[in-house]
């Protein structure tokens, strides 16, 4: 039996522990019925100290008190745990509770019992998980200190371990991770969480990165810093002494180690730039400092695959947005398609009833004409008398009238469904659609020795049926063509002012009277100038391009200083027409 003078001396009114400023301190329970105990306890430990760490006791009286010590206060570091309280197994219970419920393995349990014989030293050593085995007449001052402080130091290295699988375990799962700017955040928390774990220090830290467009975003931030992350993350939020570190740090371009700072600079192959602050309670030893050298030079790669994990990303997105929108036109196209087939199949169906027509209603009066011709023929041979010739020319006058009112009325019939006009608004861009208009018609100009000039903004959108003012423009320039003389120039010029879009034909032609100009846009209109190398004019087309502008909600204008002195076209659209 150890001496008197080793006996751990249970005094009742000792003081409570006394605290240490500024620091953390290690958090013990003492569980026992006992209430001398706990106060021997706290007297014994009164000025202990590990690594500059007091200690706080807690304490509870029961196996009962003690689950719930525990689950509240899961960051104790050791248990001094008596054996028999309420029940006779119940601290051997507790241990299982803190074992198998909470899944508590770090905590470092010292049973303390006053009767050995109830749990016998092999038997618990060998069925239950605990770290130490005393009976409370052994538990000296001095043999209290050592089994806490080995306890304490066991804890102290299980936590390190927890630390830095956490720290690593946050790493592997950014990196499974790595297609967005908040993969970018995980992994730089897992950085400021592994060097904390590497030096074995509480610390806190910030991470800022400075891109290629030296914009500074705080990605990460641990202990006192971790207020300057947001939502946003940007380096404005930081207080002006520690941007001004952060900056200097980034002019510096090397690592720093203070008393209690470290600064780390890392350069990616990419270009961009990081920087990590750490500050730490205490000055870090030169294996610190060469460990976290290597640890910063291995960073670069990481945030180097996370950055061209996210261009990926990005490059995919505007891929699939290309896809789209040229999936959008192939669709247009085809819409257009449809419709032009629609139309030529009108126009079809048309052609054939006009054939059939021709075939059946002008057969009678052209049998007619040939009739009487061959009987007028007969009856000059024969010298008939004057009334017979002339009767002979009457019918064939009448069946000729008659054959010249059923060409009318087809030439109606096919105004008719020439005007037959539908238009289906979308965005067009006008200033490109004269160009491709004028493109198609150089050929026929060049034929007559013509210069066509397009003046054209970059851009100029409306909303209108880019088929219909396509055909439109074309009987305009065709016109140009058509009554311009060999040689001569015709100008093509598009403008906008935000209200209306405004094209504008010229041409060098034979220009227009005053009489022309108030019959210019009705049907089968003869103009008083003729084309100049003979080309063929139906009296149509500038009445079809009226027809068009007005179902645009547009007006058309001809102007003309006089005969043989050039003529001006303009169509006037508004800039964003409406159903």
């Amino acid at each position: 039996m150890a001496d008197q003078d080793d006996i751990l001396e249970l005094i009742e009114d000792a003081d409570s522990t006394p605290e240490v400023s500024g620091a953390r301190k290690w958090k013990i329970a003492v569980i026992d019925d006992d209430t001398a105990v706990h106060d021997g306890t706290r007297f014994a430990l009164s000025d202990y100290s590990l690594n500059n760490q007091g200690l706080e006791i807690l304490s509870a009286y029961s196996g009962a008190e003690g689950r719930e010590l525990m689950r509240a206060n899961p960051d104790i570091a050791a248990v001094l745990l008596d054996v028999i309280m309420e029940t006779d197994a119940a601290g051997l219970e507790l241990v299982e509770f803190i074992r198998n419920d909470l899944k508590n393995e770090t905590v470092r349990i010292i049973l303390r019992t006053g009767q050995p014989g109830q749990a016998p030293e092999r038997r618990v050593i060998v069925d239950y998980d605990i770290n130490d085995y005393k009976a409370k007449t052994e538990l000296t001052a001095d043999k209290l200190f050592t089994s806490l402080t080995a306890a304490l130091r066991s804890y102290q290295q299980l936590e390190r371990m927890v630390q830095t699988r956490r720290g690593l375990e946050i790493i592997i799962d950014a990196a499974s991770t790595l297609y967005d700017f908040k993969s970018m955040q995980r992994l730089a928390e897992g950085v400021l969480t592994q060097l904390a774990s590497l030096l074995n220090v509480d610390c806190a830290g910030i991470l800022v990165l400075r891109d290629a467009g030296d914009e500074l975003a705080v990605l990460a931030g641990s202990g006192c810093y971790s207020r300057f992350i947001g939502p946003t993350g940007h380096s404005n939020s930081l207080d002006p002494d520690l941007r001004q570190m952060v900056e200097e740090a980034f002019r510096r371009r090397k690592h720093e180690f203070a008393d209690h700072r470290t600064v780390l600079y890392i350069r990616t192959g990419s270009g961009r730039e990081v920087v990590v602050l750490l500050q730490a309670e205490r000055e870090l030893s030169d294996t610190d400092r060469s460990l976290v050298e290597i640890f910063g030079s291995r960073l670069s790669i990481a945030f180097d695959n996370v950055i061209l994990y996210r261009q990926l990303h990005e490059a995919n997105t505007q891929l699939e947005e290309r896809v789209a929108q040229r999936t959008r036109a192939l669709t247009q196209a085809n819409r257009r398609l449809s419709t032009q087939w629609l139309r030529l199949q009108r126009a079809n169906a048309f052609k054939n009833e006009i054939l059939g027509t021709v075939a059946h209603d002008l057969k009678n009066p052209l049998g007619v004409i040939l009739g009487r011709t061959e009987m007028l023929t007969e009856l000059i041979g024969a010298e008939s008398s004057k009334d017979h010739v002339i009767a002979q020319v009457d019918h064939i006058r009448d069946a000729t009238r008659r054959l010249t009112l059923m060409v009318d009325h087809l030439i109606s019939d096919a105004m008719a469904d020439a005007f037959d006009i539908s238009i289906r608004r979308e965005a067009v861009d006008i200033a490109a659609l004269v160009g491709e208009v004028a493109e198609a018609n150089r050929p026929m100009a060049q034929n007559k020795q013509q210069v066509i000039s397009v003046s054209t903004p970059e851009a100029c959108g409306t909303m209108c049926d880019s088929d219909r003012m396509r055909e439109a423009i074309d009987n305009l320039v065709s016109n140009a063509i058509k009554y311009s003389p060999i040689g001569g120039n015709i100008a093509l010029q598009v403008d906008g002012d935000g209200d209306s879009t405004m094209i504008r034909v010229t041409d060098e032609g034979a220009g227009l009277s005053p009489e022309d100009l108030s019959r210019l846009f009705g049907r089968f209109q003869r103009l008083s100038a003729k084309p100049t190398a003979g080309e063929s004019s139906t009296g149509l087309g500038l009445s079809i391009v009226k027809k068009i502008v007005d179902m645009h909600g547009g007006e058309i204008i001809a102007e003309s200083p006089g005969p043989g002195q050039g003529a001006t076209f303009t169509i006037i659209l508004p800039a964003a027409s409406v159903s």
